[in-house]
């Protein structure tokens, strides 16, 4: 099914993604309802319009992923490159890849984040945590069109985290998603949207094992393709205290999402600690 989405043209793909998106809100499946929990306990501030809206919205670009990342590992570059609409931040990213001291992409679960790597590794030798889908075939799919564009895969273990600070001491680039939920020995509790949220060290311990520097990194879907921001995060994320450098990672993370609150990964369970009482099933 996946391969049969790839060749659908792009705006044709978006379309059949917008109208699964609004099944999936109308019918409140999971993610809708994940979406919802999330959405509610991060903008409380909102009414209870806005925030189904918002909802509403989310499902609808998460339907236009499902038809859009077959498309990109299908088509790889020089295709993606060709769907750059612009790029916000482009000195700050020349720049960056430019120093010597190495560079850590940070990528959050906005847009399509495939664009970002896919993109960022023509420009320079990335190396980067794989996490094999339980998919045989399509484990080949993603690597071969990641790979394909320079892109060093490793694995997210002891072994993969030191290729990364090699990669990094040589002045080359990495790409990490920080908003994944970390187990408990790879993460401290750290505000994200005023909760307290179990937040990854692995950037925070890549920084102070190589002295690399870190700006944040997006791919939001516009008509006809995406544009790529690039963006500062605040000094503190270098910090040798780990809960401030933690928290200024949170922040960069917030910083993204406002760019477009629809297109960030709500239906992803990243609030796991839900206190007693609540749940997303209600």
């Amino acid at each position: 099914m996946l391969r049969l989405f790839s060749w659908f043209p792009l705006s044709v793909g978006r379309l059949k993604g917008r109208c699964l998106g609004r099944l999936v809100f109308a019918l409140n499946l999971k993610p809708a309802r994940i979406a919802r929990f999330n959405i509610d306990r991060c903008y409380s501030d909102l009414s209870s319009k806005e925030r189904v809206e918002l909802c509403k919205l989310r499902m609808m670009h998460l339907g236009q992923s499902a038809f859009e990342m077959p498309k990109v590992w299908h088509k790889g570059n020089p295709w993606v490159t060709q769907k750059i609409i612009s790029i916000e931040g482009l000195d700050l990213f020349k720049q960056s890849i430019s120093d010597d001291r190495g560079t850590i992409l940070i990528i959050p679960h906005q847009g399509n984040w495939e664009v970002v790597g896919l993109w960022a590794s023509q420009m320079q030798a990335m190396t980067s945590l794989y996490d094999p889908p339980r998919l045989e075939a399509l484990e080949s799919w993603i690597k071969s069109a990641r790979e394909q564009s320079g892109a060093v895969l490793v694995p997210t273990n002891i072994r993969g985290v030191a290729a990364l600070a090699k990669a990094l001491h040589r002045g080359e680039m990495t790409g990490i998603l920080p908003d994944q939920h970390p187990p408990a020995s790879g993460g401290q509790l750290a505000p994200l949207l005023g909760i307290e949220t179990r937040t990854m060290t692995l950037i925070y311990k890549l920084l102070k094992k190589s002295g690399a520097q870190a700006i944040m990194a997006s791919a939001l879907r516009v008509s006809g393709g995406w544009t790529l921001h690039f963006t500062h995060v605040s000094n503190e994320i270098y910090s040798d205290d780990e809960a401030t450098s933690l928290a200024a990672l949170n922040k960069g993370v917030e910083d993204v999402i406002a760019l477009a609150p629809d297109q960030y990964q709500w239906e992803y369970n990243r609030f796991r600690e839900i206190p007693l009482g609540e749940s997303i099933h209600d």
